[in-house]
């Protein structure tokens, strides 16, 4: 190797020990100087900005809507309870009848003649049992005679009874008052006994009844007594009150029936049309809030967040007590407490967070 080589070696060699010593003496940032200059821009940000509103709590009375369907309080088919050809029918469909007005007539079939054959085998019973009284009162007949005509005579007063009541039978009746909604039968119609056989349905519709099913979760809400609003899909709404609750759950939808009474004296309200009941629940402290602050906290419990001491965010669980189209009534929020009803998904609990009134931000714009 030349000296020329030595020389160029070298310095290289010199060079590249004063590249790795400019590392050690040459000043550089480190960690503690980039942390620094990090926290620095930190506290340099303005904070998040959320819009709060003051909680009021106060008793609230939740509304529980269901949907059912009017029902007549009382529905009977009439049928005939003797046998006989129909001859007179005396109603049509939507009638109004009273009570004990007369719905049909079946043939007499010699009915009218065993009552007069009846009456006769009183008459002469009677007429034997005073003549022979005074006989058996002087001696001269037995006493057990007596007993014989007695016994006679109200066996022959019982067979003109049941004469009479065959005979009565013959004309079907109104059992109360109320509106003829069928009449399957037909005058004539009938060559064999009509024992058995509807010939019309009545229909009671005063009161008239609105039927709902509830779930066994809302069943507790409800006591009989209660006043209910109805709603028909006529139109017509109604103040009615809860008059049954059952205590046996349906085998086949698990809900239990509830019956709300209805005034219908003018037969305004229909048999079996749609029906919404309205029934105001007992009252629990709640706050009202606006649906959108409602959120879910980072371990899936529903609540919301509010705004505590020093700014910071917190989360609060909470129940719906009531859900409505743009707010809701929660419970376990506390009086005054500062819900954050704008921003509530871009914090986190125990950040500091700057605050500004809904009402007032929502005034503003």
């Amino acid at each position: 190797m030349n000296k020329a080589s030595r020389i160029t070696a070298v310095g290289i060699v010199a060079a590249a020990v004063l590249w790795i010593a400019s590392g050690h003496l040459l000043p550089r940032d480190n960690a503690d100087g980039q942390a620094a200059i990090r926290a620095g821009d930190t506290k340099a940000q303005p904070l998040f900005r959320v819009a709060v509103a003051p909680a009021i709590v106060e008793p609230h009375s939740p509304t529980l809507i269901l949907s059912g369907r009017t029902e007549a309080d009382h529905k009977v088919a009439i049928t005939a309870r003797t046998g006989g050809t129909l001859t007179e029918l005396r109603v049509k469909r939507g009638q109004h009848v009273e009570k004990g007005e007369i719905v049909a007539v079946l043939s007499d079939d010699a009915r009218q003649a065993q009552v007069a054959q009846a009456e006769a085998l009183v008459e002469q019973r009677k007429a034997e049992l005073e003549a022979k009284r005074s006989l058996i009162s002087s001696g001269a007949l037995p006493k057990l005679d007596l007993v014989n005509l007695e016994s006679q005579y109200k066996t022959a007063q019982a067979a003109l009874g049941s004469a009479r009541a065959e005979l009565e039978r013959s004309v079907v009746r109104a059992p109360w008052a109320g509106v003829i909604t069928e009449v399957p039968a037909e005058v004539g119609g009938a060559a064999f006994s009509m024992a058995g056989k509807e010939i019309a349905t009545l229909v009671a519709l005063d009161p008239m009844l609105a039927v709902v099913e509830v779930s066994e979760r809302k069943l507790a809400g409800i006591k009989v007594g209660e006043t209910a609003k109805v709603k028909l899909i006529t139109g017509q709404s109604v103040t009615g009150r809860v008059r049954y609750v059952s205590k046996s759950a349906s085998a086949t939808t698990r809900t239990y029936r509830v019956e709300v009474e209805m005034d219908n004296t003018d037969g305004t309200i229909p048999d079996g049309i749609t029906a919404e009941v309205v029934v105001s629940l007992k009252a629990i402290p709640a706050a009202k809030v606006p649906r959108s602050a409602l959120t879910i906290s980072s371990a899936g419990n529903i609540g919301v967040r509010v705004v505590g001491e020093g700014d910071k965010v917190d989360f609060v669980p909470v129940e719906i007590v009531e859900d409505l189209q743009g707010t809701m009534w929660l419970s376990g929020i506390s009086q005054g407490a500062r819900v954050i009803v704008r921003g509530q998904d871009f914090v986190r609990e125990g950040q500091q967070v700057a605050t500004v009134d809904a009402s007032k931000e929502s005034a503003a714009r």
